[in-house]
């Protein structure tokens, strides 16, 4: 099926997005939009005939743990309420299950045999659950895991092979890959196996200290252009979408990146793959037989459990990964946190005095407390931690805190921090503020 091009939707750029001319598709992010209450602006788009796919973020299929069937059929349920022809995730990990901690972020899963045979699995329990065809994503990653046993190459063609899994190239991540991990991009592409290409992904990112960021905030560079001219000169690719996720530009500079895009892709015939080169299609009698080997579920939560507590818990460095630029991932992490809970929760920054001092003290509270849900959960919990500290110190400030708490609390089950709260209304109210839950609806996270 062919896609065009297109552009991620997002809510702050709906009516640029709706404007800009030859606009073919847009991608949604899956977890942003509720099925039953679609923005008006996707609707819109959808009465013009603009394609609309769901992109999760949150399924984690690579990681130790089988896919939540009730992510699955969110999803599911976003592409039906779209009438969308697929819908794409990531080959990542997202949170551990030992110790129970949440990442935040798309995290990096080992090319080992184990990692591969358990995401196969779960990619095939992926499939069977959704309507639609499923696309899987390469990632952006700031290290890299000791001892792995395949290339990216190896391991992408290994997982088509086995699972019949699309692909969605993101060109930006290989990028990233090349200047973070020293990995080859064009190795990648000269190995895509035939027809398995969805579409392509191409995103701006910002160069510090050695480390490329994959920011979706900046312009597209020209080294992201010319790995697109580099696909596009092996296969034509179905699709390729523009994501900007911040700091979202000018209607005119939206409208300009995608006349680059259009343009690197502008560079002739391509070059058909030789069958003899590519991997083949999964067959029916491969996928019945496939079995995760005893143990390798378990091997994989003891490797990524470890690095997440090393990332967002405190927990040590995990044997043979570079110390610095886990540390560096665990900044990343943390000030990506701050920042999402501030745009999930923007009355927040307001009533601590702005951003910088909301950030300043999210910061201070993410240190001994790492995320064990949703970002909205997160900002519930940031709340109810600053009330029990007897925080902000203005009276004002707290008063409207605490109506903030109170409104989303709902029923939410209780908490030490909410059981702190009672303990502290009753013996010694906070500054004369004290806090009750109210009987609203669950935030969900």
């Amino acid at each position: 099926m062919r896609l065009g091009v297109g552009v991620g939707w997002r809510p702050e750029i709906a009516e640029a997005v709706e404007r800009l001319p030859g606009l073919d598709w847009v991608e949604v992010v899956a977890e942003n939009v509720c099925p039953g209450h679609l923005p008006p602006s996707l609707l819109r788009l959808r009465e013009r005939g603009v394609t609309v796919v769901p992109h999760g973020v949150s399924l984690g299929l690579g990681g130790a743990q089988r896919p939540d069937p009730q992510k699955l059929a969110a999803l599911a349920e976003r592409a039906v309420a779209l009438g969308a022809p697929l819908v794409s995730e990531h080959i990542a990990f997202v949170r551990s299950s030992a110790p129970a901690l949440e990442a935040g972020h798309l995290l990096p899963v080992p090319r080992t045999r184990d990692a591969l045979e358990v995401l196969c699995e779960n990619v095939r329990i992926a499939q069977e659950a959704l309507p639609v065809p499923l696309a899987l994503e390469n990632i952006a990653a700031l290290l890299s895991w000791p001892g792995e046993e395949l290339t990216e190459a190896q391991f992408l063609a290994e997982l088509v092979g086995r699972t019949g899994v699309r692909l969605l190239i993101d060109v930006a991540n290989l990028h990233t890959n090349r200047v973070n991990r020293g990995e080859d991009p064009l190795a990648v592409l000269d190995a895509l196996p035939a027809g398995s290409l969805a579409y392509v992904h191409v995103a701006g990112g910002i160069e510090r200290d050695g480390v490329w960021h994959d920011t979706h905030a900046h312009p597209v560079p020209p080294q992201v252009l010319a790995l697109l001219s580099e696909l596009r000169g092996r296969t034509e690719p179905p699709g390729v979408l523009l994501e900007r996720d911040d700091d979202f530009p000018p209607e005119q500079e939206l409208g300009a990146e995608l006349e680059a895009v259009r343009a690197a892709l502008a560079v002739g015939p391509s070059v058909p793959f030789s069958a003899a080169d590519a991997p083949p299609a999964a067959s029916a009698a491969l996928v019945a037989c496939a079995a995760v080997p005893d143990g390798a579920r378990e091997r994989l939560e003891r490797r990524q459990g470890a690095l997440v507590a090393a990332l967002v818990a405190g927990g040590p460095v995990p044997v043979g990964f570079d110390g610095e630029r886990v540390r560096v991932q665990a900044r990343a992490l943390a000030a990506k946190r701050a920042s999402v809970v501030g745009k999930v929760a923007p009355e927040l920054p307001e009533i601590l005095g702005g951003p910088a001092a909301f950030r300043t003290a999210f910061l201070a509270y993410a240190q001994g407390r790492p995320m064990t849900a949703g970002y909205r959960r997160d900002a519930l919990d940031f709340a109810e931690h600053l009330l029990v500290q007897g925080l902000p110190e203005d009276p004002g400030a707290r008063r409207r805190l605490t109506a903030w708490w109170q409104d989303r609390a709902g029923a939410r089950p209780r908490s030490l921090g909410a059981r702190l709260l009672d303990r502290l209304r009753n013996l010694a109210p906070v500054r004369g503020e004290g806090v009750t839950r109210g009987t609203g609806e669950g935030v969900a996270a």
